[in-house]
């Protein structure tokens, strides 16, 4: 085993998951890189609690009433799925199809769409698009129950266009009408949306009624339309296969995965004006996404097997997300083995960071790289970390701590001290400026020695310390 095939497997595990342990990364090595890309896409026996299990702790995370408890039970799932990517790929089609509790006020529809994202979010992007347009709280969020024959609504086939499959050059404001009449009669049952809304709370503790997707063919536009230069009496899915079929579409979700798992791109506005950071990436992964019938999976397989993936150049590009900071510091840590109340006030810190999850603050979802950090955001991010790694009741913190002492000897300097520590904290590589300060702080008293009287407190103590600095590197905040 080599350190090199340890640090790529490391950049894989931040990539496609929320980072892993020394173990950990050992256990994916020795079942080699591409074998460990294939279980991550095709996990044979992912584990979790089920979610009976969890309400049995957190009775408000069947109900779901409130805007906190949905993120609070979405990061226990992050950090104790053995399925790390189908966690992932959900954030990703959130952060992309965009939905936000201000709108829809119910948490719990809010969470089917993020568990319909782990569903089918590594499948066909046709099929997840079809669902997407049947999904109760994307209907609410934009408009399409008020989309009426005769009377169209074009919110939903405006942003279906602009920023869910093509973006801005690649259809016309008639396009956009013609797909709004398509889409008419896609709806929700139960009731109309503002009655159901005056009795939300009717059926308390069990939570709100269900909303769950209606067609009311009486309602549907099935007269002749022209779509992207193609004419017929289409409804929904004829207009999604149309829209899967274009170049446009195949380019502009390439890029999106491109951005969310390789490296940063401008915000999604300034994608019309700004050409691809790797314009040849974008090229393969649209070859794939028509090769494989629009398939999710393939196109990450391709992704993460690439060389442009696996390149030094890529590793920690990414500022991590305030969502997948927090996870990552948890899997680490190891402290959540079981659902706890603390989950909900954890969760918070998310949200200080700038990230409320099923909260987004527009269509447009969140702009990230670094516009995730600023002043506040960074020391929130860091204390955060640091607190949390600083922990030796935490049973992660405890076992890096032991393996440290067990593997460096009687006598640690403070090089061997700080590689040892970046090394148990998942492979991670620093600049040697990061380096070289790292050294400083944990020179400051010596050489560690690991034998003599108050030795293990000491030495435990010098761990956990340089391992919060690290937490406050630029390293530890990327990807």
């Amino acid at each position: 085993m080599t350190e090199s095939n340890v640090a790529l497997v490391a950049h894989l595990m931040r990539r496609a998951g929320f980072g892993a342990t020394r173990s950990q990364l050992e256990e994916y090595v020795d079942k080699g890189y591409h074998a460990t890309v294939d279980e991550l896409l095709h996990p044979v026996d992912p584990q979790r609690m089920p979610d009976e299990m969890i309400r049995r702790y957190h009775a408000e995370q069947s109900g779901m009433m409130g805007q906190n408890s949905p993120g609070a039970y979405w990061l226990y799932r992050m950090i104790s799925t053995t399925a790390p990517l189908h966690e992932k790929i959900a954030l990703f089609w959130h952060s992309v199809f965009a939905t936000g509790y201000t709108k829809i006020t119910q948490g719990k529809v809010l969470i089917d769409q993020i568990r319909m994202f782990r569903r089918y979010g590594l499948g066909s992007f046709r099929e997840l698009l079809v669902e997407l347009s049947k999904d109760p709280a994307m209907i609410i969020w934009l408009d399409n129950q008020d989309n009426h024959n005769g009377s169209i609504n074009e919110n939903y086939g405006r942003e279906l266009l602009e920023l869910f499959s093509m973006g801005v050059g690649n259809y016309t404001e008639q396009d956009v009408k013609e797909c709004a009449r398509s889409f008419t009669g896609w709806t929700i049952a139960n009731t109309e949306y503002m009655e159901l809304r005056a009795r939300r709370d009717s059926i308390w503790p069990y939570g709100r009624i269900a909303w769950h997707f209606e067609y009311r063919e009486e309602d549907h536009d099935d007269g002749e339309k022209t779509f992207l230069g193609e004419t017929g009496r289409f409804n929904g899915e004829d207009i999604i296969d149309i829209i899967c079929r274009q170049p446009a579409t195949a380019r502009f979700i390439s890029r999106h995965l491109y951005h969310f798992f390789v490296a940063d791109e401008p915000p999604v506005p300034q994608w019309p004006y700004t050409p691809p950071r790797d314009p040849a990436a974008i090229e393969t992964l649209s070859r794939v996404y028509f090769d494989s019938s629009y398939s999710i999976s393939a196109m990450l397989e391709a992704l993460f097997k690439s060389e442009w993936f696996q390149s030094k150049e890529t590793w920690f590009e990414k500022v991590k997300s305030p969502a997948e900071l927090v996870a990552s510091v948890l899997r680490l840590t190891g402290e959540f083995e079981r659902p706890r109340r603390e989950i909900l006030d954890t969760a918070m810190h998310i949200v200080y960071m700038g990230q409320h999850l099923i909260n987004p603050p527009s269509v447009e979802g969140w702009h990230q790289g670094v516009e995730w950090i600023d002043t506040g955001t960074l020391v929130e991010r860091v204390n955060f970390a640091s607190k949390h790694l600083g922990n030796l009741d935490a049973p992660g913190v405890r076992a890096i701590v032991e393996r440290i002492k067990s593997q460096l000897g009687p006598m640690i300097s403070p090089e061997r001290l700080v590689d040892g520590c970046l090394d148990q904290m998942g492979a991670i590589s620093v600049s040697p400026e990061s380096r070289n300060v790292l050294i400083q702080f944990a020179s400051e008293q010596g050489d560690l020695t690991v034998d003599g009287p108050d030795a293990n407190g000491h030495v435990d103590r010098r761990v956990t310390d340089t391992m919060q600095v690290i937490a406050a590197t630029h390293e530890f905040q990327r990807a």
